[in-house]
């Protein structure tokens, strides 16, 4: 039930606007009508006609304007914490609403069939966070079996991909061209031998990631085009326990470049190319598909152009 005084307040409320709250708030830090005038870019008159209106309104004075300082009447400083709770939360709402206007805010959920791409990409997203704190950055959940219809269909906005689809509104950025190379341990036979067969790696070992067969390089591009399959399969989720695997002569692998020379440079592999795929060995570019309509998003313009940078610099490093 609400009270006749329950209506008196919510309308001395309704008298209240926001330049009320923030003329009374100049008034407090400058001390004065000349003052506070200056600081809102108002004239002294229009501070004085504002402050007659509060009177009006509540009947009594709300501001001594003969003190100096000026001082604040009980309802004045009721006013004042009004405007103290009041005030910045407008703030944070305009600040807000401008950054959504032109688009500084919002979220990108990212998906990848490049189990390893999680090296390059997560210090380029941290560089990102920098220059847009106010967008959510997120993975989408697993390995999906047909994640371009999925990206097609919003479920995510962008995609990590070395096989790109014709798809209606879906466009695919080049990142970069890598080389899977073939991964062995420092004394497997195969690191002196002058050629490698596909038959010959398909008596070995096969450690890889657990995705399915067609997303796995070596898989899409020897042994399934030689209509061969390697005897035994062994899969782990992480590329250090990959490694180790190869290391201590439990199996071979076929891994990206920017993977394979880290630990190469460390002596813990030897790495091959694949010249039993083409004399160039086995060559892949990897792609950011997105939905073009994303690209009218300010952010997620800011992104692309973040990663055409990357590109561009990683391009300059392998070709010098």
């Amino acid at each position: 039930m609400i009270f006749i005084h329950d209506y008196t307040f919510i309308g001395f409320l309704l008298m209240l606007e926001i330049r009320h709250l923030k003329t009374l708030t100049a008034l407090r830090e400058h001390g004065s009508l000349v003052a506070a005038a200056n600081d809102l870019c108002l004239t002294p008159s229009a501070i004085s006609h504002q402050l007659k209106e509060l009177d009006h309104w509540y009947g009594v004075e709300v501001v001594n304007r003969r003190s100096r300082p000026v001082t604040f009447s009980n309802v004045g400083q009721r006013i004042l914490k009004l405007a103290d709770d009041v005030l910045p939360q407008i703030q944070i709402t305009q600040t807000d609403i401008t950054r959504i206007v032109h688009g500084q805010t919002g979220r990108i959920i990212f998906s990848s069939e490049c189990h390893s791409c999680f090296d390059w990409l997560m210090p380029l997203l941290n560089q990102y966070r920098h220059m847009y704190p106010d967008v959510d950055l997120d993975f989408a959940s697993g390995f999906e079996s047909n994640p371009h219809e999925l990206l097609q269909n919003a479920e995510f906005d962008m995609l990590i991909t070395a096989d790109p689809i014709a798809l209606k509104g879906i466009e695919y950025f080049p990142i970069f061209e890598y080389e899977s190379r073939l991964v062995l341990s420092n004394t497997h036979p195969l690191v002196r031998a002058e050629r490698i067969t596909v038959q010959e790696l398909a008596e070995e070992t096969l450690i890889t990631y657990p995705v399915d067969k067609h997303r796995l390089d070596i898989m899409a591009k020897l042994f399934i085009p030689a209509n061969i399959l390697p005897k035994h399969i062994r899969t782990t989720d992480l590329t250090q326990m990959l490694i180790q695997l190869v290391a201590s002569g439990r199996g071979i692998a076929a891994l990206p470049d920017w993977v394979v020379n880290e630990y190469e440079q460390k002596g813990w592999v030897t790495s091959r190319r694949l010249d039993c795929v083409s004399s160039t060995g086995l060559r892949r570019t990897l792609y950011a598909g997105y939905r073009t309509e994303e690209k009218e998003k300010s952010y997620f313009e800011g992104f692309l152009k973040q990663l055409t940078k990357f590109s561009q610099k990683r391009n300059q490093y392998y070709s010098a």
